[in-house]
Order: structure tokens, then C-alpha cells, then sequence
């Protein structure tokens, strides 16, 4: 708030970090308790949320994908309820009213002041962040002339197989061929944004129509040009991911113990490197409610 130049009161909702845990939940809401909820008018209160209720924990990215919601929030004038969030927790004294969950979806008025919404991020690993996302000035729709560059624009493309890639931009060539009408941005904006990402890639720059055409065609034919950048995504894909506390539950893994004797033996060996930092065996940790909730041991 201080770097923001701001007073509590001109936030108007907090998108949580709020992974669901009885020990991180009541933490941070006495925190927010503490600053935006101190001398606030009960009738303007901060309102609450958290996008995990919709998504869940996305881990290195959970503080960017609350930012978005906090953007999207303020584009449509909508504070949208929490998911599964139930009773407040007990654990937080939400007397004085200032702090609020949003247990449903409320309309986020343009009352003529900026919309404000702050966005924190914590992890096990440091990460201690909270930044105020503020609502953008209208901008003006351009009368002017759509096809003047101002600078570099990108074409995206992509395809299953070095051959699929150059025959997408083939026909990337012949559809731009036929509608000269067609904006090289506007172009380059449905390529990111209306297309399927597949494993071989390819990016053509260029600061105007003819030089972007030059360079997928040099892309169809193979041959490569000077604005082109290529790549495959053939690594190996994410199997597991082992997250910080809060992720599990009772009785997690259970059904593959039971159905896979390769992951039951390697859950066995994972025990048996654990048995001496525990007081109790992990494959027994595993269906007992109280264990999963320590955090004294990671």
C-alpha cells in the first residue's frame, strides 16, 4: 500500500493466496484483517476470493493466474463468488466486518473511481508477494489505418510433424494471398490465440505484409529465412508432481497401491528412506487425517 500510494480503503477486493489449510487460511486472513479491515467502513468492506476454488493450487503459477482473475474481474464488473468455500472459517475472527468472503457473486459497480484489486502469492519455497492490480483508463478506438506496422509483428504456427508445419504454412500463404484485405496483425493475433499448439513449431517476424509472406513461404518450402525461429516440444511429459502442503488428502493414492505392485514397491522403498525421520510410517500417514494436517515435518 505504501509503495502504491494508496489508503486500504481504495482496494476494494483481495484475491487470495488461500490454499484451503487450516493453518496458512486463518494466517493470512488476520493479515488482511489487520491492514485493508483496520478503520474500514463495514459498509464498503474488502471482499474476498480466491481463484484455487475454481482451479485449484496451479503451484509457480498460481500468483499470475490470480492476477489474470483480478484483470478479468475488473474487465466485466463482476467480484465472482467462491467456490466449496462453505462456513468462514472459525479460526478467524470476521466479527468486525471489514473483511469479507464472497460466498456469492456480486456486481463490482463503476462507482467513477478506479477498481482495485490487490493479489498475493506465498510459497513453502519463499515466494512472499502482493501486488495492487488497478483498473486501465478507457482507451479510444483507432480510426486510423490497420495495416500501418508500427513495429515487428510475429506469425505463429505449428504442426504435428516438420511436414504438417510446412503445409500449414502453405496454406497460410494462400489464404493471405487471397484476401489482401486482411490485417498482418489480426493475422498474427488468430494465430496465437485460434489455433492448436503442436509439437514442431515455427516463428516468422517481420515489420510489414510482404515480408512476413516472404518468410512462410521460405518456411513451406523448407529452406528457412531471416526472421524465422524454430523449435520442437518433444520432451517427455509430466507425470507426477510432488507440491508443498496442502495438496493431499485422505486416503490419497490408495486405489493405485491396491492396483499397481510397481507403485506399491516403490511407495514401499519411499517408507523405508522415510522410517527413520518419522513417527509414524508413511503408508499409514497416507489414511490418517490428523498426520497430513503437521507441517512440522515437510
Amino acid at each position: 500500500l505504501a509503495d502504491a500510494g494508496l489508503s486500504a480503503d481504495e482496494v476494494d477486493a483481495v484475491e487470495a493466496h488461500g490454499t484451503g489449510t487450516t493453518l496458512g487460511d486463518p494466517i493470512e486472513a488476520d493479515a488482511l484483517l489487520a491492514t485493508y479491515g483496520r478503520g474500514r467502513d463495514p459498509e464498503r468492506p474488502l471482499w474476498l476470493g480466491s481463484l484455487k476454488s475454481n482451479i485449484g493450487h496451479t503451484q509457480a503459477a498460481a500468483g499470475v493466474g490470480g492476477v489474470i482473475k483480478a484483470v478479468q474481474m475488473m474487465r466485466h464488473g463482476v467480484l465472482p463468488a467462491s467456490l466449496h468455500a462453505g462456513e468462514p472459517s472459525p479460526h478467524v475472527d470476521w466479527s468486525p466486518g471489514t473483511v469479507r468472503l464472497l460466498a456469492e457473486s456480486l456486481d463490482w459497480p463503476d462507482t467513477g473511481r478506479l477498481r482495485r484489486a490487490g493479489v498475493s502469492s506465498f510459497g513453502i519455497s519463499g515466494t512472499n508477494a502482493h501486488v495492487i492490480v488497478e483498473e486501465a483508463p478507457a482507451v479510444a478506438e483507432s480510426g486510423g489505418e490497420r495495416d500501418v506496422l508500427s513495429g515487428v509483428v510475429p506469425w505463429v504456427l505449428s504442426g504435428r510433424s516438420g511436414a504438417a508445419l510446412r503445409g500449414q504454412a502453405e496454406r497460410l500463404v494462400a489464404f493471405v494471398e487471397s484476401r489482401p484485405e486482411v490485417s498482418p496483425v489480426d493475422v498474427g493475433a488468430s494465430l496465437v490465440s485460434g489455433r492448436a499448439v503442436h509439437e514442431h513449431r515455427a516463428v516468422v517476424a517481420g515489420t510489414g505484409r510482404d515480408e512476413l509472406l516472404d518468410a512462410v513461404r521460405a518456411l513451406a518450402r523448407g529452406t528457412g529465412a531471416s526472421g524465422e525461429v524454430r523449435g520442437d516440444d518433444t520432451e517427455p511429459r509430466v507425470v507426477f508432481v510432488f507440491p508443498g502442503q496442502g495438496a493431499q488428502w485422505v486416503g490419497m493414492a490408495a486405489e493405485l497401491l491396491a492396483d499397481s505392485p510397481v507403485f506399491a514397491a516403490r511407495m514401499r522403498e519411499c517408507a523405508a528412506a522415510l522410517k527413520p525421520h518419522l513417527d509414524l510410517p508413511l503408508l499409514e500417514v497416507l489414511g490418517d487425517a490428523v498426520a497430513l494436517e503437521r507441517v512440522d515435518v515437510v
